[in-house]
């Protein structure tokens, strides 16, 4: 499993990334001022920090628990995303709406769209994260001679 360094570094670089790819993208899309969304942005992404780390943990355990381990097949991998960004969701719609003084159809509606980008860019950053900073193989237990 990852250390809570590791997963503090993951967590920082996830967000880190994703605003910088969501501000501009999505003020230029929507039409609406960079410092809107840049508000929303920051919030949903300390929101998601710790989300992400509370998640990713839990995940990690249930993996564990059952399964044995927590290498995460592609099929783990797109559930473990799906289940996230369903989570963040329900919490961050109704702030976004009110901020953004629109109705929560309106604001699920843009909100699928952030959804969109961040499944796809959760799944390439995890992939990439994975790959960059691998979990140490752990070393297997060595009895002493004659325990059981």
């Amino acid at each position: 499993m990852r250390t809570f360094r590791d997963r503090i570094r993951h967590a920082l670089l996830f967000e880190l990334i994703g605003l910088a790819l969501f501000i501009p993208a999505g003020a230029y899309l929507f039409g609406l001022p960079a410092a809107k969304l840049g508000v929303i942005g920051v919030v949903s992404a300390t929101v998601a920090t710790l989300w992400n780390f509370v998640y990713n943990i839990g995940f990690d355990h249930a993996m564990q628990r059952f399964v044995g381990h927590t290498s995460k097949t592609l099929g783990h991998r797109i559930l473990h995303t799906l289940l996230f960004e369903g989570g963040l969701l329900l919490v961050l719609l109704p702030p976004i709406a009110w901020y953004l003084g629109i109705g929560l159809v309106q604001a699920f509606l843009m909100d699928l769209a952030f959804v969109v980008f961040y499944v796809v860019y959760a799944f390439v950053f995890n992939l990439a994260y994975d790959r960059i900073f691998p979990v140490p193989a752990r070393l297997p237990v060595r009895l002493a001679p004659g325990a059981v």
